[in-house]
């Protein structure tokens, strides 16, 4: 019985394994290479990011002075190292972040396809999958988004930090990745660690969604001889980007304020949930603040979205992932296998022919 289990296994192996041309499973290597995207894309756009997030936190001494003058302060302030601070919690979480976020869209886009052949491969597909795909890498990797986000928070000169004096002293200072996820777990315990997940499962389900949706149907469009053109697939996504990102920021800048509420010196807090919050900030600080830092992250997410597609395409090349349809493809294969291999009766776990035996 063992002995069969075990052949069973093999041959199951050996299908999957031809069915995604190569002895790496598929979602691994779409696993890398969204990794390796959302690592690099993040990286190149990392001060636009820190000034977005100062923006979107309303630290008076940087709403103010406006983008370039943002950027001086944090040069003269932290030097040029300070355009990056955070920005190891931020590659720390978008690499995982967008290895899932790419593996699962692509996932449930076969699941649903199998599951529901009757749903078609149109747009609402792309939308579906895109929405459950940003839920599920949020909910994994937000503990990093919020250490990132305190972290790009807090404006510390070096000699401040390294003797652990703060900026503002009723502010709390962290040190690090580490030093601020111990110090948010012993205050708040692991639900602290979620504060804010609210506004951004909120805001990635449309989010997500509706990026795939307008990404796929403006590829409609593209005449049948430029299909295949990078530039083109590059400006139908940095353009899909936009689009979803403007429908859905107000609730991106609910989610900052509530990530940075404990170190806020503010009156004007948000309030404990994302609707109260959205009304608080409304209300207090006006309904242009939830729009502060839309103009620094239109020129965030056009090269992101940019430098994502391409490397992600590079890495899809390099190793070697198949054309969506053949993926399917070798997902039916693979399923069709499986119900082949269910053991036809307790004493023969492999249909006979299979085993090489005739009847």
């Amino acid at each position: 019985m063992a002995e069969g289990k075990g052949r069973e296994v093999a041959a199951t192996k050996a299908v999957e394994e031809d069915a995604w041309g190569g002895g790496v499973p598929l979602i691994v290597k779409e696993f890398v290479a969204g990794g390796v995207a959302g690592g690099v894309a993040k990286t190149a756009v990392a001060p636009l990011e820190r000034v977005k997030i100062l923006f979107q936190t309303r630290r008076t001494e940087f709403h103010t002075v406006g983008l370039l003058g943002s950027f001086r302060k944090i040069l003269q302030t932290e030097g040029f190292l300070g355009f990056y601070r955070g920005n190891g919690a931020s590659v720390a979480r978008i690499v995982p972040y967008a290895a899932l976020h790419y593996m699962a869209y692509e996932q449930y886009r076969r699941w649903i396809i199998l599951g529901f052949p009757d749903v078609g491969k149109g747009p609402v597909l792309d939308l579906v999958s895109g929405s459950i795909a940003g839920g599920t890498a949020v909910i994994f990797t937000y503990p990093l988004d919020l250490v990132r986000t305190k972290l790009a928070y807090q404006v510390v000169g070096p000699s401040r930090l390294k003797n652990k004096g703060p900026y503002h002293s009723s502010e709390q200072v962290y040190q690090g990745i580490l030093d601020c996820i111990l110090k948010i777990h012993r205050q708040n315990g692991l639900r602290g660690l979620y504060h804010g997940v609210g506004p951004s499962l909120y805001g990635i389900f449309p989010y997500s969604g509706l990026k795939f949706y307008f990404y796929e149907e403006l590829k409609r469009h593209i005449p049948e001889e430029h299909k295949q053109d990078v530039v083109m697939k590059l400006a139908c996504g940095s353009l899909a980007g936009l689009l979803g990102q403007t429908i859905t920021y107000p609730l991106d800048v609910v989610r900052r304020q509530m990530q940075v509420q404990a170190l806020s010196t503010s009156n004007n807090k948000p309030g404990k949930g994302t609707f109260e919050s959205l009304v608080m900030i409304s209300q207090t600080q006006g309904w242009r603040q939830l729009f502060s830092g839309l103009s620094i992250n239109y020129l965030k997410v056009v090269p992101s979205v940019a430098i994502g597609f391409t490397v992600y395409d590079i890495m899809k090349s390099w190793l070697k992932v198949p054309s969506r349809d053949e993926a399917a493809a070798g997902s039916a294969v693979t399923e069709n296998w499986h119900r082949y291999m269910m053991p036809v009766n307790n004493s023969s776990p492999l249909p006979l022919k299979v085993m090489g035996i005739n009847q």
